[in-house]
């Protein structure tokens, strides 16, 4: 799943970087409709956590996985074959749609298949994930030098293909166990020994309740869309930053975003083993908060002083969002997990995926009122999510502190 991962995320890379532009250039939209396809699809992709989730709950994850990469690489191809501004919009929807989707149930395939050392194999995934959207990207920035149609619609194919090859890839992968499903081998192999919970003289266990109803969960999600505003602070809240600064260089935003990158690829796998239980990782609530308090200081501190206290700011700012980014990633691999029933993972993992979702929305907003309002705002920012920090480590620690609420497995064998 890592190779997976890799050339997944250097097809991303492809397209990022350069679908404003390609919207811009070959398909020829105006800003106002470029805004407004952005922001619909990712309306649509919303709804690809929470859905993809309960399929893998019902389903083999391989051929939901397999089905959605598809998805993408078609929603791709699509995309060349024309200029209609309805067309693309429905297009760009359904990639979305399976973007968040795929995300949701590449994280429970690693949970699956890694067991408790998820944090680790997440991390792994992580570092993997970035020197591949490194990649992509140095590749796209190549080809803009060009500048021609075809170099911006051979970065699109590009993408596309990357899809097809995970999809290929992903359907060699084995199906990992899950608490819900038995997977037979053939016909005529024998199901699995039954549990206790399953023998012939009980009634199969009921199912565990549902993500919408459990009240601490989505308590957990929404302050989980609070601490994933470190995304919106690369974004957008740096770039625009710097480009409505006079005292800064414009070449510093790029090499922030490298900086970010190069931290990340260094030290999400050393930072993870700081995680590797979930007491540990809700442990590390209080010192993420600190991170994202000292982020938002720094924010604040480039906005006063000349360019060169301006410029270490910035970085310093970098620095402790990036810190603070991988120090979230561990807890939240952790925690997802652990709060959720063995049977419906998948149902609450797709829940949880919706904290990024919505954090796509709100966060630029968040950023935006932060920078109107100057030093104070970037202040109140970093003590918000910092404050969040410390309110997530207290709502956890009752529903941690007793049994799982999971309840024991009904046996399915599969032909």
């Amino acid at each position: 799943m890592l190779w997976i991962a890799l050339v997944d995320r250097i097809g991303s890379g492809l397209w990022a970087s350069v679908s404003v532009l390609y919207f811009t250039y070959v398909t020829g939209l105006s800003v106002a409709r470029i805004g407004t396809l952005v922001a619909a699809a990712a309306v649509v992709g919303i709804a690809g956590a929470p859905l993809g989730g309960r399929l893998a709950d019902r389903l083999p994850l391989t051929r939901v996985l397999v089905a959605l990469q598809l998805l993408r690489a078609c929603a791709s191809f699509a995309l060349l074959t024309t200029d209609h501004f309805a067309l693309l919009l429905a297009f760009s929807a359904a990639g979305s749609f399976g973007d968040r989707a795929a995300n949701v149930l590449t994280k429970l395939y690693a949970t699956r298949v890694s067991g408790p050392d998820r944090v680790r194999y997440q991390a792994l995934n992580r570092t993997v994930a970035n020197a591949g959207w490194a990649l992509g990207g140095l590749v796209a920035a190549g080809a803009l030098t060009i500048g021609s149609t075809a170099a911006y619609q051979g970065l699109l194919v590009g993408d596309a293909l990357s899809f097809v090859a995970v999809a290929l890839a992903t359907a060699r992968c084995g199906e990992p166990p899950s608490a819900t499903r038995t997977i037979a081998t053939s016909k005529n192999s024998l199901p699995a020994p039954r549990t206790s919970a399953t023998s012939k003289n009980s009634l199969p266990a009921p199912r565990a309740a549902g993500p919408w109803r459990d009240r601490t969960y989505l308590a957990y999600v929404a302050t989980e869309t609070v601490l994933f505003l470190d995304d919106a602070v690369f974004k957008v809240g740096l770039p625009l930053c710097i480009a409505h600064s006079d005292r800064v260089p414009h070449g510093l935003a790029p090499l922030l975003m490298v900086l970010n990158n190069v931290m990340v690829v260094a030290f999400q796998v050393p930072l993870a083993r700081f995680g590797a239980t979930t007491a540990a990782a809700r442990a590390l609530l209080l010192p993420l908060s600190g991170f994202f308090a000292l982020g938002g200081v720094a924010m604040a501190l480039s906005a006063t002083g000349g360019a060169v206290a301006a410029s270490l700011s910035l970085t310093a700012a970098a620095v402790g969002f990036t810190v603070a980014e991988m120090l979230h990633a561990t807890v939240s691999w952790e925690l997802s997990v652990a709060l959720a029933p063995d049977t419906a993972q998948g149902a609450y993992l797709g829940v949880h995926g919706l904290a990024q979702a919505a954090q796509r929305s709100v966060g630029p907003l968040a950023v935006t009122a932060a920078i109107a309002t100057g030093p104070l705002g970037w202040s109140v920012f970093g003590a918000t999510i910092a404050a969040t920090c410390m309110f997530q480590h207290r709502l956890v620690r009752d529903r941690l502190s007793r049994p799982a609420l999971s309840v024991l497995p009904v046996t399915v064998s599969e032909h």
